[in-house]
């Protein structure tokens, strides 16, 4: 049994607050258990140097984790200083949405999706890429006089969820208790289409078998179908791929 009462195959509840703030077109406050995360998505004129002239547009995420958010205080980044990690979690965003977006059709404009972490506790970059999706949705839809249709922007759906094995046992969207301790550590985004964007698998002074892999990735499957559901009953009509 799981510390939360969980199947193996289980997610913890998922939800999406939508237009959680007023500002930013796109904004969703994400809940995966107790890990939740701000999602906004702002549109700027403009591209980065090497797409000026091209006429296409770029997509790009900031990521971070607010002082409150861990057991113990997490220090902001100063200075534009930001930590390795942040990084790496906040360019894996990036390309998890660039997957399913046209660029060439958004113009010379930038869409930035910044992903802030309230409380952490376990699979924040995998909340941060399932709410980010909903933030991009909204955004667009708000934005139609620029763009049109959200449809014709968008290439599918993203949606990105962890699997570990912890204690011999093959589990899904491990929560931090788990994951700190789990043998292999695997994270998965995948389209709604089932087509892989990126595996990120580890193990943690441990090694895994191909068999394990395979039926990780089938566990994983799993969950990204779920959250897909999730992420499509959140948007309602504003589903922009049916």
């Amino acid at each position: 049994m799981r510390p939360d009462g969980r199947s193996p195959d289980e997610l913890r509840p998922l939800t999406f607050k939508r237009r959680y703030t007023r500002q930013a077109p796109g904004s969703v406050l994400t809940r995966m258990g107790r890990t939740t995360v701000l999602c906004t998505c702002c549109v700027e004129l403009g591209v980065p140097p090497f797409l000026v002239g091209s006429g296409k547009g770029w997509l790009t995420a900031e990521y971070g984790m607010l002082p409150g958010s861990t057991g113990t205080r997490k220090a902001r980044d100063r200075a534009g200083k930001v930590d390795g990690r942040s990084v790496e979690i906040q360019r894996l965003i990036g390309r998890s949405l660039r997957a399913v977006v046209d660029l060439a059709k958004l113009g010379e404009r930038t869409l930035w999706l910044d992903c802030d972490v309230l409380e952490a506790d376990g699979g924040t970059r995998t909340a941060a890429v399932n709410g980010a999706y909903v933030a991009l949705v909204d955004a667009l839809v708000a934005k139609k006089q620029l763009f049109g249709p959200a449809a014709n922007i968008l290439r599918g759906s993203v949606a990105a969820v962890s699997v570990g094995v912890l204690d011999e046992v093959e589990l899904l969207d491990l929560d931090y208790s788990e994951d700190k301790g789990a043998a292999v550590d695997l994270n998965l985004v995948m389209t709604g289409a089932g087509q892989f964007v990126e595996v990120q698998g580890t193990g943690e002074e441990a090694t895994f078998s191909r068999s394990q892999l395979d039926r990780l990735l089938k566990l994983g499957k799993l969950g990204i179908d779920a959250v897909t559901a999730a992420q499509r009953k959140a948007l309602g009509a504003n589903w922009p791929l049916d």
